[in-house]
């Protein structure tokens, strides 16, 4: 997992609430369980304007216009701005894979579900919670000023404009430190090799009829 520590990126407004996770990546993707190749398929139902299925050639499909992923203004953004109870529904782990995948780092919005604000924290997605009257104010200078783009500072724990207007935000002490040093749970786990080594190597010595 890559480290995150302070990251400046272009912010995508997705002006809807209540988006749950079949919203973000449909029941039809969800047959492979590789973290890559999700990306394309991000919010397929309103990105493109034909039916996606697995191994369609999404260069070739018909693209929503209208869907503000798909405006040239907001090509490569790296911050999704959105609103209350983002991530509800099921408790696919895709749907993160599929943001990440796309190239999103950091997600911010008022509320989040539970499971999939958890689910974030685990591939260095930083799901960011702030007071719906910030979330407002972003929504109206990001639609007002085109290339908008935010700092994060996850040292600081804090969202940064470009005129220095600075948002702390709450997270986790563990989580943010497996985020500033890009530890995953295997990542985590191998903290301690030299310790796993040891009592793998002690229970072959002493119950060897379990190797046998």
């Amino acid at each position: 997992m890559n480290k995150f520590d302070t990251f400046t990126g272009l912010v995508a407004p997705l002006d809807r609430a209540n988006v749950d996770t079949d919203a973000i990546i449909p029941k039809q993707f969800l047959k492979s369980i590789k973290r890559s190749g999700f990306g394309q398929n991000l919010f397929d139902e309103w990105r493109y304007l034909d039916h996606g299925e697995p191994g369609m050639d999404s260069a070739q499909r018909q693209i929503n216009p209208e869907f503000v992923l798909n405006l040239p203004r907001y090509q490569r953004a790296e911050i999704l701005l959105t609103r209350a109870n983002f991530g509800c529904g099921s408790s696919r782990e895709h749907a993160p894979w599929s943001l990440q995948d796309y190239g999103f780092r950091v997600i911010i919005a008022p509320s989040f579900a539970d499971i999939f604000f958890n689910n974030c924290f685990k591939i260095g997605l930083l799901p960011i919670v702030l007071d719906a009257a910030i979330v407002d104010r972003l929504f109206e200078e990001v639609k007002q000023k085109e290339g908008y783009r935010l700092t994060v500072d996850l040292q600081k724990q804090a969202v940064v404009t470009a005129d220095d207007q600075n948002y702390v935000f709450e997270v986790d002490a563990f989580r943010k430190h497996c985020l500033l040093n890009g530890l995953d749970e295997i990542g985590l786990t191998l903290q301690h090799a030299q310790k796993i080594k040891q009592f793998e190597q002690k229970r072959r010595t002493e119950q060897p009829w379990l190797f046998a």
